[in-house]
C-alpha cells in the first residue's frame, strides 16, 4: 500500500514523500529509519485511505479539546501518559474515541514518542497539535503545551460561537421567507388566478405577470417542484464545497464593507496560531509551514512569500510587512517583539487586541442587517399580496 506522508526532516524542514508500506505504522517506522519525524500519513489510493480510518466522522467524532484537557487534568494529577491513556480508555465508550486511545496505548507500549503516536493519527491530530507536542518533548513541558493549546483552541471557538450566533437569526428568517414565499406563489397565487381568469377584466401589468406564474406553476406543479428540488441540492452541494476549500474567506474579504472585518479575523487567528507556536519553542519557519495548512489560499501565498524572506535572513516583521500580513498594530507589536525576544507573545497580543475588535464589528453587524433583512421580507411578502389584490381594488372603485 502506498502512503503520501508529510515529515519534519532534522534541519527542521517540512518534506512530503511517497511510501510503500503494510500500514501507517510501518510507514511511520521506515520514516524514523531515514531520521525524519512523521506529521502526517494518508492513503495514496481511495481503497486504503478507508481501511486506515476510525469509525465515525474522524476530527468532528472525536473533541481535541475534551481531550487536551483530559490529559493535562491526569499529567497534573501525577500519572504517566500510558497510565494516562489507561484511565481515558476505562472510562470511554463511545467507539470513534476507544478506537483513538487504543491506538494510542499500542503505539506508545511499542516506544514510540507521545509526538509520533499522535502523527499516525493524522484524521485526528492535525500537524498544529502535533508540532506543538514534539516541541514540548524537547522541553518536557507537555502539561504546559497543552494549556497552550487548550487556551488557543478556547479563544478560536469563542470567536467561531460568535459568528455562528450572529448567523443564526439571519438564516431563520432567511427560511421563514423563503417559506412564506414559496407557500404565496405555489398554493395562494394559483387559485387567485382561477378567480381572475373569468373575469373578463384586463389586469394591472404587474398582477398579471403574477398570475401567469401562478397558472404556469398550477399547470407543471410536478415540472417546477421537481426543478425547485434539484436546484435546491444543486446549491447545498456547491455550498459544502465552497465553504471546504476555503474559498468562502477569499470571497468574503472581497466583499465592500465588510471585506476588511473578515481579514481582520483570519490575520487575527493568524496571530494567534504562530504566536502558540513560537511560544512552544517551535522554530518560525517550521511554524509558518504548519500555519499554511489551516488558511485561505490567498493567506497561504503571503505566507509563502513571508517564508522565502525570512529564509533569506529578513526579520519577522519585515517579512509580514512586505507580504501584507501586518496590521499597523500588529508591525508595532513585532517590531517590539523582536528587540525583547518575545514574538510570540507579541504575536498573542495582537491577535487579543483584533480578537476584542472583532467582536465588536461582529455585534454591530448583526444589529445593522437583522433589522434590514427583515424589511426585506416584509417587502416581499408585501409586495405578493398587494399584486394579488391589486384588481380587487380596482374592481372595488369601479364599483363605486
Amino acid at each position: 500500500m502506498r502512503f503520501e506522508v508529510r515529515a519534519l526532516s532534522a534541519d527542521n524542514l517540512i518534506e512530503t514523500h511517497s511510501i510503500d508500506a503494510a500500514d501507517a505504522g510501518e510507514a511511520g517506522r521506515l520514516l524514523r529509519q531515514r531520521r525524519l519525524q512523521p506529521l502526517s500519513i494518508k492513503a495514496a489510493s481511495r481503497a486504503g485511505a478507508g481501511s486506515g480510518r476510525l469509525p465515525g466522522r474522524g476530527r468532528r467524532a472525536f473533541s481535541l479539546l475534551l481531550f487536551s484537557a483530559e490529559v493535562l487534568a491526569l499529567l497534573e494529577a501525577g500519572l504517566s501518559l500510558v497510565e494516562t491513556f489507561e484511565a481515558l480508555l476505562e472510562k470511554e465508550t463511545a467507539p470513534t474515541s476507544r478506537a483513538v486511545l487504543e491506538r494510542l496505548v499500542a503505539h506508545l507500549r511499542e516506544g514510540l514518542r507521545f509526538s509520533a503516536a499522535l502523527a499516525l493519527q493524522p484524521e485526528v491530530f492535525p500537524p498544529l497539535y502535533v508540532g506543538i507536542v514534539r516541541a514540548a518533548e524537547g522541553t518536557s513541558d507537555l502539561p504546559q503545551a497543552l494549556t497552550r493549546y487548550i487556551d488557543y483552541q478556547t479563544r478560536l471557538d469563542a470567536v467561531r460561537s460568535k459568528v455562528l450566533s450572529a448567523a443564526i437569526y439571519p438564516a431563520i428568517l432567511l427560511a421563514v421567507g423563503a417559506g412564506v414565499t414559496v407557500f404565496l406563489m405555489a398554493y395562494v397565487v394559483p387559485r387567485f388566478a382561477g378567480v381572475y381568469q373569468g373575469s373578463g377584466r384586463s389586469l394591472p401589468w404587474l398582477s398579471q405577470l403574477l398570475l401567469d406564474w401562478g397558472a404556469l406553476v398550477s399547470e407543471h406543479s410536478d415540472v417546477v417542484f421537481g426543478g425547485l428540488l434539484l436546484l435546491t441540492l444543486a446549491a447545498a452541494l456547491w455550498l459544502r464545497h465552497f465553504l471546504r476549500s476555503g474559498l468562502w474567506i477569499v470571497f468574503l474579504t472581497r466583499l465592500p464593507g465588510i471585506g476588511e472585518r473578515i481579514r481582520v479575523i483570519e490575520l487575527s487567528r493568524l496571530y494567534l496560531t504562530t504566536g502558540m507556536l513560537l511560544e512552544g519553542g517551535i522554530p518560525i519557519l517550521t511554524a509558518l509551514d504548519i500555519v499554511g495548512n489551516a488558511v485561505s489560499p490567498d493567506t497561504r501565498e503571503a505566507l509563502r512569500a513571508a517564508r522565502s524572506i525570512i529564509s533569506d535572513g529578513g526579520s519577522l516583521s519585515q517579512a509580514f510587512e512586505s507580504s501584507g500580513l501586518a496590521t499597523p498594530v500588529a508591525l508595532r507589536l513585532l517590531r517590539v517583539g523582536e528587540r525583547s525576544g518575545q514574538m510570540g507573545a507579541m504575536l498573542t497580543r495582537s491577535a487579543l487586541f483584533y480578537e476584542g475588535e472583532s467582536a465588536r464589528s461582529i455585534e454591530r453587524f448583526a444589529k445593522v442587517f437583522e433589522p434590514l433583512l427583515m424589511t426585506a421580507i416584509g417587502l416581499l411578502v408585501g409586495l405578493i399580496v398587494i399584486l394579488l389584490y391589486m384588481p380587487i381594488f380596482d374592481l372595488a372603485g369601479t364599483l363605486q
